[in-house]
């Protein structure tokens, strides 16, 4: 049986361990103890030393006492800004757990980090039977999925892998997610007094809003999107604006139509700076392959029976984000993304409900028994 007050008592642990992305040290240590005091066998890979972070991925290996689907379970140890100082609220009324409001939470990913651990001490307990199974705790997977990037894959022998990190409640099953490709732009225009002589500078600013003026931009269609996230540039204001740097994305299940869109954006950058005779550098970056498996996968279909014997009914569900799921797909590890309950995730309202809390926990233990 899940112990539900070990279990929230964990989780308000993690939460409150710092650990901004590359900033994951102190958090891997304390993981490293409690998978290790579990009966896992424990590495820590050279994910941090590639990416320029303070600590590699947790890898463990808990081995099985019986034959079956070797599986893999995975979560993501940072946490998004602003996430640290975080101190958790039990509100017992509404039945959940959040900050007090002047940081993230952290469920996302610390709940699943949560689960996963709870439901192993559950198996050595009761003395469940198993197949091997691996768990990755991994590194910044905020704003680049270093972590899974740059995993250590020759240390993995799972045939599936359940990655505990989307918004759904429990019996939320993702299995098709984008592609994403980064545009950097660099526009460098021509600095004049804007009192004096402004005729004389070329303005950056202008360039980029000329270019986004003409650009196809936000929803696309029912598999693409864009954004332009981040410009930053100017001296002050009383100089034509020399130089500016924007940064923009574009995400699509097709990569046919993420190649067409970010082609589009790139172009339209181009064409701007050629009419007001600037110049201009481009760096575009396909940051994860996008996946999908199959409704009828038998990855699926062991899903959806550990959610049958919990008394939820197992749903198939496309995302918008991508995750770690991304890359262990691309790397040839079948995997889907499964929900576990947070809520305005990234946010200062972020939320889990503490019923998902558990059932996140009871959908790992299930999961392993019917594996």
């Amino acid at each position: 049986m899940i112990n539900k007050q070990r279990l929230i008592d964990e989780f308000l642990e993690l939460v409150q361990i710092d650990s901004p992305s590359s900033h994951e040290g102190e958090v891997a240590k304390v993981l490293v103890k409690k998978l290790e005091e579990i009966g896992c066998e424990v590495v820590i890979d050279e994910a941090g030393v590639k990416a320029g972070g303070e600590t590699g991925n947790v890898i463990a290996t808990l081995k099985g006492n019986r034959e079956g689907k070797k599986l893999l379970f995975s979560s993501h140890m940072d946490t998004v800004s602003p996430g640290v100082g975080i101190k958790p609220i039990i509100d017992e009324a509404k039945g959940i757990i959040k900050s007090d409001g002047t940081t993230v939470l952290g469920s996302d990913d610390k709940a699943g980090i949560a689960a996963i651990l709870e439901a192993l001490r559950n198996l050595k307990e009761n003395d469940i039977k198993h197949p091997d199974i691996q768990v990755v705790f991994s590194i910044w997977e905020e704003g680049g999925l270093f972590g899974a990037k740059y995993l250590d894959y020759s240390k993995l022998n799972a045939e599936y892998a359940f990655v505990l990190d989307s918004g759904g409640s429990p019996g939320e099953i993702i299995i098709q997610a984008p592609a994403q490709d980064v545009i950097n732009v660099k526009i460098t225009g021509k600095p004049a007094h804007a009192g004096l002589e402004p005729e004389n500078g070329i303005s950056s600013i202008m360039v980029a809003s000329r270019a986004i003026e003409n650009m196809k931009l936000l929803r696309i269609d029912e598999e693409t999107t864009a954004n332009v996230g981040i410009v930053k540039g100017g001296i002050a204001t009383n100089i034509v604006m020399p130089e500016l740097e924007v940064v923009a994305e574009a995400r699509s299940l097709s990569e046919e139509k993420l190649d067409a869109q970010t082609n589009h954006m790139v172009e339209t950058f181009k064409k701007a700076a050629e009419e007001f005779g600037a110049k201009i550098e481009i760096e575009t970056n396909r940051a994860y392959a996008p996946f999908t498996v199959e409704e009828n996968d038998e990855i699926v279909a062991l899903a959806k029976k550990a959610f049958s014997n919990m008394k939820i009914e197992g749903h198939t569900a496309s995302t918008g984000g991508g995750s770690d799921t991304n890359i262990l797909n691309k790397n040839g590890i079948k995997a889907v993304n499964l929900g576990i309950g947070m809520k305005n995730a990234h946010t200062l309202e972020e939320y889990i409900a503490i019923e998902d809390l558990v059932n996140s926990a009871i959908m790992v233990s299930e999961l392993i028994k019917e594996a």
